[in-house]
């Protein structure tokens, strides 16, 4: 008997939160227009949550491509992939846009190792995008460690012969892991052009995680200003052998160690960012893009990145179809290819928008990962932004409770200008370093609901860009 009084007790409790919540949703003082789109956005999301498809579109594509990486042929098959599916939803139009990519290739897989008290410790690593290979003996010379690249500068000529181990880890004190990565990645993509100054024989580098596991990170690189005469291999390392080689570093300052690796760069090669719109009902000169990139590393099934972006934002224009949402401006659904190693297809999408001389009023890109749904960051002038963050009472029911300045994304950023409003789609980040550019950015690691929470979030912000930014004119609930 105690225990059915209990189990009544909790489901009481229950039903009494989810009574809560929903006053909590419908009791803030809310106009009459402002009902109308709380009602809409809820559409959305139950759409979406009942019937949505962008969890088996993502395991079309991770699972029959995989990784595709700019100039490959899975990079090509995921061009035919994104025009039938943008087809097969039903957009008023769906063409590709001809771009050139870079083709860097990373050839059979990396090795490297150390010796210490005459036990040899293998090393997982990984060629980092855009660089050299090793000879085809591989590399082997002394380590020196430095956690920045300030203290690789100070070393100026004693790098010369030296491997040098770039060691800076996230800051894992920063709730938001996107600004630890921020705060170390210049050692991965400028490291080897400092180094190589010096006559440095290669670098490695920690992997950009705030994990500490077995898989190395790829990224991609730069050599900057370089003479290609001083162009010197550079590598990237799990987080795990980071701390290790530094611990044993310590015990014998002089460790030689040996990597191998065999990517080359090829010509540019031609592929296609895959647009595809729903024309606006009222001012379709009007274009706003939702997109994310097509493209992904070449170590794994590129799901989180960026295969959820891209799935959700066409998710954005299936959801309008469905539920016989029309836009008034032009809703422009963008697979943008090249983001990972050049971001030609951003730059070539903006530079023909200007030609064109396209009226793009707003942009939201996802390129974040798919977990659970946080905000948005927003990239626009000052009246926009407030408007934007005056949404928050529509949108805090369902999660979303960051909206804030920052960034938008790299693939929507050069659509910038001063009546433009560009919106960042931020989900969760706790997680997304745990895989990004690694071999375990696999489809298992995308969970349905949060992706599919992700694709109702989306629609709902660009529902009220598309009704309130009107004209680039912001309107005033």
């Amino acid at each position: 008997m105690k225990k059915i009084i209990l189990l009544l007790s909790l489901s009481i409790f229950a039903f009494s939160c989810i009574q809560k919540q929903e006053r909590i949703i419908t009791s803030k003082k809310l106009s009459k227009e402002e009902k109308i789109d709380s009602t809409n956005i809820k559409t959305l999301f139950n759409s979406v949550l009942v019937e949505g498809e962008s969890y088996e579109w993502l395991r079309d594509l991770t699972q029959n491509i995989g990784g595709r990486l700019s100039g490959s042929k899975e990079a090509a098959k995921a061009v035919i992939w994104g025009e039938k599916l943008m087809k097969s939803v039903g957009l008023d139009s769906v063409w590709l846009q001809p771009v050139m990519v870079p083709h860097w290739v990373r050839g059979e897989k990396e090795v490297a190792n150390y010796s210490l008290d005459g036990k040899k410790k293998n090393v997982p690593i990984c060629a980092l995008g855009f660089s050299v290979a090793t000879s085809k003996k591989g590399v082997s010379a002394e380590i020196i460690e430095v956690k920045s690249l300030e203290e690789a500068k100070a070393l100026g000529e004693k790098m010369k012969g030296k491997i040098v181990f770039f060691n800076r880890p996230f800051d894992n004190t920063l709730i938001n892991t996107f600004a630890a990565y921020g705060g170390c990645v210049g050692q991965r993509v400028r490291g080897a052009a400092v180094c190589g100054e010096f006559g440095a024989k290669g670098v490695i580098v920690r992997s950009m995680t705030n994990g500490v596991d077995d898989y190395p990170h790829t990224g991609t690189m730069s050599y900057g200003d370089l003479p290609k005469e001083k162009y010197i291999p550079t590598a990237a390392i799990s987080s795990r052998a980071a701390n290790i080689l530094s611990a044993d570093l310590k015990t014998n300052p002089k460790l030689t160690f040996y990597f191998k690796q065999n990517c080359e760069t090829l010509p540019d090669a031609p592929s296609f960012n895959v647009i595809g719109q729903i024309t606006g009902s009222e001012t379709p000169e009007n274009i706003m893009v939702v997109g994310g990139h097509l493209d992904s590393w070449d170590l794994a099934e590129g799901a989180h990145d960026d295969g959820t972006g891209i799935v959700q934002s066409l998710e954005v224009a299936a959801l309008f179809k469905k539920n016989n949402i029309k836009p008034k401006n032009t809703l422009r659904v963008v697979f943008f290819m090249n983001e990972e190693n050049g971001t030609r297809g951003a730059k070539k999408y903006a530079e023909l928008a200007k030609l064109n001389k396209e009226n793009h009023i707003g942009g939201l890109e996802s390129d974040a990962g798919g977990h659970t749904p946080r905000g948005f960051s927003i990239d626009a002038n000052i009246a926009n932004t407030k408007l934007l963050q005056s949404w928050k009472k529509l949108l805090s029911p369902y999660g979303l409770h960051d909206i804030d300045e920052g960034g938008s994304g790299a693939d929507i950023s050069p659509l910038k200008g001063e009546n433009v409003t560009l919106v960042g789609y931020r989900p969760d980040s706790q997680r997304y370093f745990d895989y990004h550019h690694t071999t375990i950015d696999t489809f298992d690691k995308v969970n349905k609901r949060e992706l599919e929470l992700g694709s109702a979030s989306m629609a709902s912000i660009i529902y009220l860009m598309d009704k309130y930014l009107y004209n680039n004119t912001p309107i005033k609930l």
